[in-house]
């Protein structure tokens, strides 16, 4: 554990003197937002105020395009030597890679306030008391650990920066074929099969039914499965990963 808090105080400290990259991961989902409710809201029907439908899916797509900075990251640290030098140091695989993870899931938490406190001053109007807020956090938390796990995995199979940006693109992409931006019946039916068997939809569909109403129970018991099922194989494939890596 001290290893672990060691290393992610060290990413914590790299994220903040990268401030264009701060700055990005910050004023993107500001972006987003306003782009996805002012050009594309009036032309989308969703029963409801698209900023009050979009939300939950802007902030997974948010999470999606900051796996991408925690990917590089580690490749970063895989072709500059630093992983050679922790390893001569005894330090655990699951510590050189948590803070990555953690600075990353500290990005996505700073981002998705941001995402929400722009929402709500463009007009969302969640009516969640304080027990559906925090099982909405958990469930993002969840999804936020999960990805980001799933993105230092991906650094670690990358052979250099550029390719880690690249693998990362399939991760930030998973939210257009969901109920993130538009209701899944008005998709093609061959589609429909595609966003109701992935995680973002029912991750959305859980957060979406605790803010604003909406069914809660099945959608949130897929999107913890799917989170634990990304996580554990994140997890065991990025040790294999370092290890052979490493030596």
């Amino acid at each position: 554990m001290s290893d672990a808090l060691v290393m992610t105080a060290r990413s914590v400290r790299i994220s903040r003197r990268t401030v264009d990259a701060l700055i990005m991961s910050i004023a993107l989902p500001v972006m987003l937002m306003l782009t996805f409710v002012y050009l594309f809201g009036g032309a989308i029907h969703t029963g409801s105020a698209y900023v009050t439908y979009v939300v939950p899916g802007v902030i997974l797509l948010c999470v999606g395009f900051a796996s991408g900075q925690t990917a590089v990251s580690v490749a970063q640290d895989m072709r500059g030597g630093i992983i050679d030098r922790f390893t001569s140091m005894n330090i655990s695989a699951a510590a050189m890679l948590a803070g990555h993870v953690v600075a990353s899931v500290l990005r996505n938490a700073v981002a998705t306030a941001m995402v929400i406190g722009v929402a709500v001053a463009i007009g969302f109007r969640p009516h969640a008391g304080v027990a559906e807020w925090l099982a909405a956090a958990g469930i993002l938390l969840a999804f936020m650990l999960a990805i980001s796990w799933l993105a230092a995995a991906l650094g670690l199979l990358a052979s250099n920066p550029e390719a880690a940006a690249g693998f990362s693109f399939f991760v930030s992409f998973l939210p257009y074929p969901s109920s993130a931006f538009v209701p899944v019946d008005t998709m093609p039916g061959w589609l429909r099969g595609v966003a109701n068997h992935q995680p973002i939809t029912p991750t959305v569909e859980s957060v979406r039914g605790l803010l604003v109403g909406g069914p809660v129970a099945s959608p949130a018991a897929a999107a913890l499965v799917w989170c634990a099922a990304i996580l554990a194989a994140s997890v065991v494939a990025s040790a294999v990963l370092l290890r052979r890596r490493a030596h």
